[in-house]
């Protein structure tokens, strides 16, 4: 299957960070509050950004929105939309190489996970897809998406990579604050495995340490979570760094997510040359450069 690269550069940007106020440390920690969230039917949303950086440009990549349904022992269903910032797409749109596939990743991604089963649409998919089929069935793989991968590779949905996170934590102004390494958060994250790129890191990029921050409210639950790491985490040679800002709001609300239709769906793709065990292809994501 034809390689996709896309080229993306930007002169110039600025990002703008409300500082939070301070806030009292919760009676109840983050991993015991988060737990007795876990009742069939309840979940929780959020909202995300993703900013690259190289310390003199510093700009939106990727944007995610979504939410969780939990079942009585954990994450019953997910649901989540991702996309790239149009702004930076428009600049690799100049390249008439990379314009037809620029088109195709201005379509937002959307991937829902239901009962261990992976579905994706949109975005570089709606490429893939054989004609009259709208979802492509992955399978029991949690991955996040092509677009996704750019987002929060901390999932404190899951008990055990929330309690290797506080495990090492230090408390700070509202919640929590610590470092965790690729490899250390890959053997207990299902999450992280799951997305393609950062399933099996080499081993200088298991050394890679992801800061993290987790403000919480008086009732222990998490409100925002920012990751920072820098891009060697993904790819090696990258000189910059990712930001991830994740917002959560409703915990304890009604949430319903199911499967999508069965005739969109569909397990075969238009080419199936050049896809891992998975059933993904392989594929150069847009990571781009940052102008200097």
């Amino acid at each position: 299957m034809k390689r996709i690269i896309t080229g993306l550069a930007l002169a110039t940007a600025a990002t703008l960070v409300a500082a939070a106020p301070a806030q009292a440390a919760p009676r109840t920690d983050p991993l015991t509050a988060v737990k007795k969230q876990f009742v069939a039917g309840k979940g929780v949303r959020f909202s995300e950004r993703s900013n690259l950086g190289n310390g003199k440009v510093n700009v939106v990549f990727v944007r995610r929105t979504g939410a969780y349904q939990f079942s009585g022992s954990g994450v019953a269903a997910s649901d989540a939309t991702s996309k790239f910032n149009p702004a930076i797409l428009a600049v690799a749109e100049e390249s008439e190489e990379d314009s037809e596939v620029v088109k195709v990743l201005k379509t937002p991604e959307r991937i829902v996970s239901v009962r261990g089963t992976t579905y994706a649409s949109g975005g570089l998919f709606s490429q893939l897809l054989p004609e009259g089929k709208t979802w492509y069935k992955l399978g029991r793989i949690p991955f996040s998406g092509y677009t996704g991968i750019y987002g929060q590779p901390l999932n404190i949905t899951e008990p055990a990579t929330l309690r290797a996170l506080l495990k090492g934590a230090k408390p700070v102004s509202g919640g929590y604050a610590g470092k965790i390494t690729v490899g250390s958060l890959r053997k207990i994250s299902p999450s992280l495995r799951g997305n393609m790129m950062l399933g099996l890191p080499s081993k200088k990029t298991a050394k890679v340490a992801l800061s993290w921050k987790l403000t919480v409210n008086a009732k222990g639950l998490p409100t925002r979570l920012v990751t920072k790491y820098p891009l060697d985490a993904i790819e090696p040679g990258l000189k910059a760094t990712i930001s991830v800002d994740t917002r959560f709001t409703g915990w304890g609300t009604r949430v319903s997510i199911a499967a999508p239709p069965a005739d969109q769906v569909t397990s075969e793709l238009k080419d199936s040359e050049g896809t891992d065990e998975n059933g993904l292809p392989s594929v150069e994501l847009p990571l781009g450069r940052i102008a200097q």
